[in-house]
């Protein structure tokens, strides 16, 4: 099943940082209190949710060096 929207280069920073730390992505969410559906909509730049965003960011110790995608 093809995805309907790309993976953001932020979206690779959290895999790639969620593999180094060998979490998988509903792992993450069930241990920091982050709904699922959410990660995935930052994950695509699907949605904004600053506040999700800079938690992510914050917990996964990923810089600041990716534009926040527009949301459609």
């Amino acid at each position: 099943m093809a995805r309907k929207r790309p993976i953001t280069a932020f979206g690779w920073a959290i895999k790639k940082r969620l593999a180094e730390l060998q979490l998988d992505q509903r792992e993450f969410c069930r241990l920091h209190n982050i709904p699922e559906n959410r990660l995935g909509d930052i994950m695509t730049g699907a949605r904004k949710a600053t506040k999700q965003r800079e938690q992510i960011k914050r917990l996964l110790g990923i810089d600041d060096d990716y534009p926040q995608e527009k949301a459609e």
